[in-house]
């Protein structure tokens, strides 16, 4: 395998398994992040067919996390992997199903713009709001996406604290929603167009943070789920 530090089995094609699992679950992150990007530029400029286009991908994206399930539980059939190769399929198990949802998230940006047609445009101050929040959330996917394909426990925990911005966008973005609906009826629409974008895009957050926590998980061979900020500095920090 190309990656050292999951090579070495005396079987190549043992190996080559173990590579195209993760080879395939980052070409479907690479087909989500694609519908993640269309969808923002969709809800962006008002393009309805571009849209369209993002709610009908998402079939696409879900036979693509079939495929590696299968492919996974195969090894797991065959090969009865132990340590960290077991850990290795485990965690990309459970990084397809936060892939799959981030292109959820994708799918429900591009809803917000198909579903409310003639309940006006956001203005310049909003969209540049959420193409903000829209930028760190993208950026933070990939770095949490490097970080699991690296096997990088240091660089996953890095990333995992880029969560809290993209958390206070939101804040601040819902509270500006609520006051634009407070002060002025006609904004309703537009504000809850606004609103269910800046969900999506936290939801992305939320799940780029899972996915640092599989590299955790891949690279310190612990479950980090539930942990605190400080517990996972003390595993990923601790000393072998």
């Amino acid at each position: 395998m190309p990656n050292s530090k999951m090579g070495g089995h005396y079987s190549q094609a043992y190996d080559a398994e173990l590579q195209q699992a993760v080879d395939r679950l980052m070409q479907m992150a690479s087909l989500v992040q694609q519908q993640l990007s269309d969808a923002l530029s969709a809800f962006a400029s008002g393009d309805i067919a571009l849209a369209q286009q993002v709610k009908d991908f998402d079939r696409k994206v879900n036979d693509f996390e079939v495929d590696i399930d299968e492919h996974c539980l195969d090894i797991l059939a065959r090969r009865q992997p132990a340590a960290t190769d077991l850990r290795l399929v485990l965690a990309v198990l459970k990084s397809i199903n936060d892939v799959e949802r981030i292109g959820d998230m994708a799918k429900r940006i591009a809803k917000a713009l198909l579903k409310n047609t003639t309940e006006g445009r956001p203005d310049d101050t909003q969209l540049h709001e959420l193409t903000s929040m829209a930028a760190k959330a993208q950026l933070m996917l990939q770095r949490a996406l490097d970080a699991f394909k690296n096997m990088d426990a240091e660089a996953a925990l890095h990333v995992l604290h880029e969560d809290k911005a993209i958390d206070e966008d939101y804040d601040r973005i819902i509270q500006h929603s609520l006051n634009s609906m407070m002060n002025d009826a006609q904004q309703i629409g537009v504000s809850l167009q606004v609103s269910n974008v800046a969900k999506a895009l936290e939801r992305v957050g939320d799940h780029s943070r899972n996915i640092c926590q599989h590299a955790i998980f891949l690279a310190r061979g612990r479950n980090v789920a539930y942990l605190s900020d400080d517990e996972l500095t003390q595993i990923v920090t601790k000393k072998p």
